[in-house]
């Protein structure tokens, strides 16, 4: 059975977090090398489209909203970096072999099945794992940074669509809104029925603060997101199966 569409998904977040760099070598390995290796791979036995999975974080802290395809990057860690440099590789195969490669930016893919336990897990299972716990949820800052959450199964929407597309080059995958993390924690507790009063700690080095994706360029291959927040939310706490919301 021949191949015609690899979806690469695979990344290491080691560095996701700005403070962890101890493993910088390994994320460069698998993000770029591993990318690097697949991307030959498929040139050399003819493959048709490429599909690899980018990351918001390559804007990095730039301020301008909501975040559109033609500005300039700015990587604030390790892990954005290897992300960014993915994105180069796939646009060089596309114009010097003809592998026609799409990257498609997420921002903040939440869903199902998310674990919690996880150090790069994301704010979502974090929330609902110690609300479940009748522990507070955590929130790093004053709670007002901004930002705009994908529900998974619009990011596998936006994966099928880009695959059977000609489209190329880089789109954002997101949502079009955005909500506070002072905001998010009222509604998931809401949602679970509880009243868990989230606890403040220090800001993490390196959070932007706001974050809202341009999707406009996704729709020219028919990407248009289903769920609200409030939808996926509701989802995704009753796929942690100890909770029916």
């Amino acid at each position: 059975m021949s191949v015609a569409i690899v979806c690469h998904r695979r990344w290491d977040t080691a560095d996701r977090e700005i403070n962890a760099y101890s493993k910088t070598p390994a994320t460069n390995a698998t993000n770029v090398n591993g990318t690097l290796n697949l991307l030959w791979a498929c040139k050399e036995i003819g493959l048709r489209r490429f599909v690899c999975a980018g990351s918001s974080s390559a804007y990095g802290d730039s301020e301008v909203l909501p975040k559109v395809e033609t500005m300039t990057p700015k990587p604030c860690s390790p892990y954005a970096v290897s992300k960014l440099v993915q994105e180069l590789y796939c646009m060089v195969f596309h114009r010097l072999y003809g592998l026609k490669t799409v990257v498609l930016r997420y921002f903040n893919v939440y869903g199902p099945r998310q674990d919690p336990a996880s150090q790069y897990s994301a704010v979502i299972p974090r929330f609902v794992d110690r609300i479940l716990k009748g522990e507070q949820p955590i929130i790093f800052g004053d709670g007002e940074q901004t930002r705009d959450f994908t529900f998974v199964k619009d990011a596998a929407q936006a994966n099928i669509l880009a695959a059977e597309s000609d489209a190329t080059g880089v789109f954002n995958v997101g949502t079009g809104k955005r909500i506070s993390i002072n905001e998010l924690a009222k509604l998931v507790t809401g949602l679970m029925h509880r009243d868990s009063q989230p606890v403040h700690q220090k800001p993490r080095p390196g959070d932007i603060k706001h974050s809202l994706a341009d999707v406009s360029k996704a729709r020219q291959f028919g990407y248009d997101p289903r769920y609200n927040l409030e939808e996926g939310l509701r989802e995704t706490i009753e796929g942690f199966g100890q909770w029916s919301a």
